[in-house]
Order: structure tokens, then C-alpha cells, then sequence
């Protein structure tokens, strides 16, 4: 399932880094594309949509 994220308080490949690590840690297989400029992030998982926001969200980020 592909879901979509507008994300707040992204700015270094730092937060990539630890926003796509967030959502491995739970299922490694995901597919995470982030583009920072826009506060954006798709991922392609079979977790659910609370699961990924929770997963982003743990790491200090906000979903706007």
C-alpha cells in the first residue's frame, strides 16, 4: 500500500536518514521516498497508515 505524508521540521539528510530508518526498523522491505523541499514522504508498505505516522512521529517530526 502506498501511502503519503506531508511532514514538518524536516531539514538535513539527517531527518531522511532517520525518518527512513524509523519506517524500516518496522518493515524493511518499505520503499521510502522523501523529497525534504516539499516536507514530503511516500512510502510503499503493507503497514498500516498509523503504524508509518507513528513510526515518523516517534522520531520528532509532525504531520501537518
Amino acid at each position: 500500500m502506498n501511502q503519503h505524508f506531508t511532514v514538518t521540521g524536516m531539514s538535513c539528510g539527517h531527518c531522511e536518514r532517520a525518518i527512513t530508518q524509523a519506517i524500516h526498523a518496522l518493515d524493511p522491505q518499505a520503499q521510502v521516498h522523501i523529497d525534504r523541499s516539499a516536507g514530503q514522504v511516500q512510502v510503499q508498505s503493507d503497514l498500516t497508515r498509523q503504524a508509518l505516522a507513528q513510526a515518523i512521529t516517534s522520531e520528532g517530526y509532525a504531520l501537518a
